[in-house]
Formats: C-alpha cells, structure tokens, sequence
C-alpha cells in the first residue's frame, strides 16, 4: 500500500509542535490509527524514526494511520514536557479521525525504548484523563523504570546500558530525580492500579536493560485480568529489531499479524 507523509504543527501546553502523518494516499475505508513514539533515552531522536520503526510497515500492510510527534526531549525540557506532547498529538488524532480517516474504535499508542517508557505513560495518562480510549498499547523495549533493576543495573550492553540509562533519567526527570515518590507518569513502573488498562503485547532481548521491568509491567497488567503478553529473545543487544537478524524478523512479523488480529 502507498503511504504518504505530511507534517503538521497542533497545539501542546509548550506551543506550536511539528507532527508527521503517515496515511494511505487514498482513504477507501477508515482504519486504525496509531501514535507513534521515537525513541532516544528521552534525549535525543525524532519522529523521523518512524521510517525506520515496524510501525511503518503496519501502515503500509494494513493501511493504518500514524502520527508522529516531535516531542520536546529532556534536554530542552524535562518531564512532564514530552507527556505533554504525545498526549497532544494522541488528542489531535482523536479529533481529527474523520479527516484522518481513523477508526475511534481502534487508536493505539506505540513506540520502542524510551517511546516505549512514552507509550505507557501515554496509555496511563489517556486512561485516568478519560478523554481518548486506547484500544492496544505496544511499548517496545521499552523504558519503563527510574530505578535500577537486575537486568539494569551494571549493565553494559550493545547500544544502551546503565551510564546510558542513569543519565536518560536524570536528565528527563529533572528536580525529580531522586525524589520520592516519582508519579507513574513519569516512570510507568510506579504504577500501582492497572484497573482499565488496555490490552498489551511487546519483545525485548533477555540481556539488554529493559528486560526485567518489562516484564514486571505485563505481569502486573496480567495480574489485573488484561490481555498482555511478551515474547523475550535471547541476546543482549537494545533495539534488536533494528538490526537485520533472524530474531528481528520473527519479532516484527510476529507483531505486525497481531496487528491484523486486532484491527479486526
């Protein structure tokens, strides 16, 4: 399916912010539409990202729509800044369905690393605002805990580790690092009530950082009755489905026909 790409600046609580659109250059029908959300330890990256992202190829396999939002990054403006933008941008998709071409019935939210810490904080935020139901959430990988953890601590991996990850959170929470207690909108592992989450599926590697908190977050969504799941691959590296492996592969055709499921 052919897509095309536009570039949009909607209102955040910090002003004017660009977002791309990635659509089918012809609308037939309305279709899922997703929130897309780079990843960059909140530091750095771009929206730009999602050319990269198995997002994409969910839209052009399926005809979803995204939005991509250029969220401030905590160099610039530390939390709740980004929040603020990706919940703009999942708004700007809510009230622009019809001309987007988007189902309200089938909005997702997802990202990879700390798009993925972005993601639940996203679908924590949109579900205790009441404003825009999120049908499926994928956090990828994703950057969910300020604390150190087993599989974070002393970790030194390929492409992200524990210097890496102390620095994304010192600089994203800003006067809050360190501070008791962080909200779970900032860190979405300090969630306590999963009550009305949605649905969730994600991969990560057994050895890179993130795991051990991934998997925390699914079973904590399992133990409050949601549909959750994760499939855990061997290796260490972060963002392994960047890289042209056979776990890649499986992991990106697994997500994109559990894509197909759900927009049914």
């Amino acid at each position: 399916m052919k897509l095309k790409t536009k570039i949009r600046h909607i209102d955040t609580p910090g002003g004017k912010r660009k977002v791309w659109i990635i659509s089918p250059e012809n609308h037939e029908s309305l279709h899922p539409g997703i929130l897309f959300i780079h990843g960059g330890g909140y530091l750095t990256g771009g929206a730009w990202m999602i050319h990269f992202s198995v997002f994409k190829r969910i839209a052009k396999t399926y005809g979803a729509v995204i939005i991509a939002p250029e969220y401030r990054l905590s160099w610039t403006a530390p939390y709740p800044a980004a929040l603020d933008d990706c919940y703009a941008a999942l708004k700007y998709l809510w009230n622009h369905a019809d001309e987007l071409g988007v189902r309200r019935d089938r909005i997702v939210v997802g990202g990879e690393s700390a798009g993925g810490g972005l993601t639940a904080a996203v679908t924590i935020y949109a579900r205790d605002k009441g404003e825009v139901p999120v049908y499926y959430h994928f956090p990828l990988y994703p950057m969910l805990d300020c604390y150190d953890t087993p599989s974070s601590a002393h970790n030194y991996g390929l492409m992200w580790g524990t210097r890496r990850n102390h620095l994304g959170w010192r600089m994203y929470l800003g006067p809050l690092y360190g501070t008791v207690p962080i909200p779970p909108y900032a860190s979405p592992s300090r969630l306590e009530d999963f009550a009305g989450m949605p649905p969730a599926y994600s991969y990560v590697n057994q050895g890179e950082p993130f795991h051990d908190e991934l998997l925390a977050y699914i079973q904590k969504l399992k133990d409050a009755g949601i549909p959750a799941s994760v499939d855990v691959f061997s290796g260490k590296a972060h963002a392994f489905d960047f890289f042209p492996t056979k776990n890649a592969r499986t992991a990106k055709d697994k997500l994109v026909r559990l894509f197909g499921e759900i927009e049914k």
